[in-house]
């Protein structure tokens, strides 16, 4: 498994480009911005785009989701939850921050499935507390977890916005990242990497 990590557009939050090594299929987690690196990165790893994932819908997450669709023809997947904000634009227009329209989901992802890209596959694990609808995706196979806005590195996400709870992300948390084994990856939506077992020994917030 190849991961690229993109912090990209405003705040910045990172997009990934996870490439399959075996397949050169990829999947683009959270394009929050129609940067060009996104397309370069593509382009240098020799992908296939076969899915691009919204772990939730918040305008940061979503900003280059049409320009990758326009480019790769891939279709965008997201939980059902996350619909209404997407089709706000991810509330963008409260920061300031006017959006080219997502795309609509081409289906929706159910906590529990597995998604398959290439050889690789992803456990999409359900995560609210942030927003609504938001998932994170597990690669057992990877060691790693793509886990949005939900944990950081000695951090987590925010919980006072639209449809935020500190109870329901701290559950989420707990019983959801929390079960996953210690030296399993956590590539957040800002901020640089960590590990399960680091967040549960030092994140100040738990």
């Amino acid at each position: 498994m190849l991961v690229d990590m993109l912090p990209i557009g405003p705040l910045p939050t990172n997009a990934y480009v996870v490439t399959c090594s075996q397949t050169r299929q990829a999947v683009i987690i959270d394009p929050g911005w129609p940067d060009p690196a996104l397309m370069q990165t593509i382009e240098n790893r020799e992908a296939q785009v076969t899915y691009i994932v919204n772990t939730h819908t918040h305008w940061d997450h979503i900003g280059g989701n049409a320009a990758v669709a326009q480019a790769t023809g891939a279709p965008l997947l997201l939980h059902a939850g996350a619909l209404p904000l997407l089709r706000e634009r991810g509330a963008g227009a409260a920061f300031g921050i006017e959006l080219e329209p997502s795309p609509e989901p081409e289906r929706f992802l159910e906590p529990g499935e597995t998604l398959e890209v290439g050889a690789l596959t992803f456990d999409v694990l359900f995560t609210p507390g942030h927003a609504p609808g938001h998932i994170s995706l597990y690669s057992a196979g990877g060691g790693a977890v793509f886990s949005g806005d939900v944990l950081f590195n000695k951090g987590v996400g925010r919980f006072d916005l639209p449809g935020g709870s500190w109870p329901t992300l701290e559950k989420s948390i707990r019983e959801v990242l929390f079960t996953l084994p210690d030296e399993t990856v956590v590539y957040s939506g800002h901020g640089p990497k960590t590990t399960i077992g680091e967040e549960k020994l030092y994140n100040p917030f738990l």
